[in-house]
């Protein structure tokens, strides 16, 4: 259960990324460098979460 729940963690993480990506684009002035850092975050995120899959189907 452990892993379900950390599995649970990381997406609602990487959902909130998405929306301060979203909301950062939107901005008349966007950062590109915060932009681009986030979307950085955001594909770690989603690489653990493949990798805690993997894990768990094996």
């Amino acid at each position: 259960m452990a892993l379900d729940a950390h599995l649970v963690e990381l997406s609602e993480k990487h959902r909130q990324l998405d929306r301060k990506i979203e909301e950062e684009m939107s901005r008349p002035t966007a950062d590109d460098l915060k932009i681009t850092e986030l979307k950085r975050q955001k594909l770690r995120l989603k690489d653990e979460i493949e990798r805690l899959k993997h894990q768990m189907s094996h």
